[in-house]
C-alpha cells in the first residue's frame, strides 16, 4: 500500500466552494484503478491550507493509472481551480 501525500493551499476566500467541489472530486478518485480511500484534513494553523492523504495499492495506480487516465483531467477541473500554487505531491510506503 502506497500513502500519498498532497498539501494543497487554496486561494482565500474559497472554502467553502472548495469543499463543495472536493465532495464532486471525492467521486472522480473514488472510481480510479487501485485507489483504495482518501481523506482531507484542514490546516487549524494555516488559513486555507489542506492536507490531501489518498491510499493507492501501488504508487504506478497514483501517476500511472490515474494521472494518465480521463479521470484525471476531471478531478483537475474541479478542484485545480481553487489552488493558489501547485499542490506538493508525494508518496510514502508502510515500513512498520
Amino acid at each position: 500500500m502506497i500513502l500519498e501525500v498532497v498539501s494543497i493551499t487554496i486561494h482565500a476566500g474559497q472554502a467553502a466552494e472548495f469543499r463543495s467541489a472536493f465532495g464532486e472530486a471525492s467521486k472522480v478518485i473514488s472510481q480510479a484503478k487501485g485507489y483504495i480511500s482518501h481523506e482531507m484534513q484542514r490546516s487549524v494553523d494555516v488559513e486555507d491550507h489542506y492536507v490531501l492523504f489518498v491510499k493507492w495499492h501501488t504508487k504506478e495506480d497514483h501517476v500511472v493509472g490515474f494521472r494518465e487516465s480521463p479521470l484525471f483531467p476531471e478531478w483537475r477541473r474541479l478542484i485545480g481551480p481553487f489552488f493558489a500554487s501547485p499542490p506538493a505531491v508525494e508518496h510514502y510506503e508502510v515500513l512498520v
